[in-house]
């Protein structure tokens, strides 16, 4: 029976916002029932004590249950800021499944808006289509990330992708000390170039981290198609008709060194690097980056 976390049956939830809390109900019951779950998540009003901590603020019993000693948080203490960087360029509307990459994206995106509103986490979003970027500032209340959502599932690919002027205007906009989440298919200008990701990834030196989870759908990674098929650009007008199977070895082959070079850049610059397929169920990715981010393993 498939998982009410299937890009499927999420696919049947239209309020954007819905189907994010529930991919957030998937990701803290997964993450309660493993020994992997992250103390992030699994204490989202809590932190672990350090000392200098007030300790009329431990809470006695988390003691009793995990002995540890974890204090209280409240509602001021905001100790991150986050902007959540939504690529909707035209190609981003693919999809040969339920979700196109786009709204795979902003369910993700969401999701993860909703985790770190939990924890106090300020959170601000921006969406690029190529030049055209839309920014709303970080905030911290479960209202503003209500009107994110809102926001995401209006969002209609279109444009170019152009990860150079997205770079520079997140340089200029976005906090200096700011947690950057970048949800792309990474292909610039319709093709696989990865100069503006190098612009991006620059940013590492003036944020405090970068996260980049590239989205693709699976038949963009494997390659199925077997008939006679016209390919048509999203972003400009090239077209090709041919025969896949001419095509396919080549193909995968170029593909995957796009994909090693995306991966190199990202461990070269010390920024987390994620793969989303849109076929896999949706709590998945968040679970291996919140693994990561707590120094934990997952099994894939």
């Amino acid at each position: 029976m498939p998982s009410v976390l299937d890009p499927e049956a999420l696919a049947r939830i239209a309020n954007l916002h819905l189907r994010a809390r529930t991919v957030v109900e998937g990701v803290l019951s997964g993450l309660h029932k493993s020994p992997h779950r992250g103390q992030s998540v699994e204490f989202a009003e809590h932190k672990e004590y350090s000392p200098g901590d007030d300790v009329r603020h431990i809470d006695w019993k988390a003691l009793g249950k995990f002995d540890k000693y974890y204090i209280k948080r409240f509602e001021h203490e905001t100790n991150l800021r986050a902007y959540l960087v939504v690529d909707a360029s035209a190609s981003m509307g693919f999809a040969s499944g339920p979700l196109s990459k786009l709204a795979y994206a902003s369910t993700v995106a969401a999701s993860l808006a909703v985790l770190l509103s939990r924890q106090q986490d300020a959170v601000g979003l921006c969406v690029a289509h190529g030049e055209r970027l839309e920014f709303v500032p970080p905030r911290s209340s479960p209202a503003h990330v209500s009107a994110i959502a809102e926001l995401l599932s209006g969002e209609k690919p279109d444009g170019g992708t152009d990860l150079g002027s997205l770079a520079r205007a997140l340089a200029e906009k976005a906090p200096r000390r700011a947690l950057l989440l970048v949800f792309s298919d990474l292909f610039e200008n319709g093709g696989v170039g990865s100069e503006g990701l190098r612009q991006l990834l620059q940013l590492r030196s003036l944020k405090d981290e970068i996260a980049v989870f590239q989205v693709l759908d699976p038949a963009e990674l494997d390659f199925p198609f077997e008939d006679p098929t016209l390919f048509l650009s999203m972003e400009d007008d090239r077209r090709l008709e041919t025969h896949p199977l001419q095509l396919r070895d080549g193909y995968l082959e170029a593909f995957g060194r796009f994909l090693e070079d995306t991966r190199r850049l990202c461990r070269e610059r010390d920024v987390d690097y994620e793969l989303l397929r849109t076929d896999e169920p949706l709590d998945r990715g968040i679970v291996r980056f919140l693994a990561r981010r707590e120094g934990q393993t997952v099994a894939p």
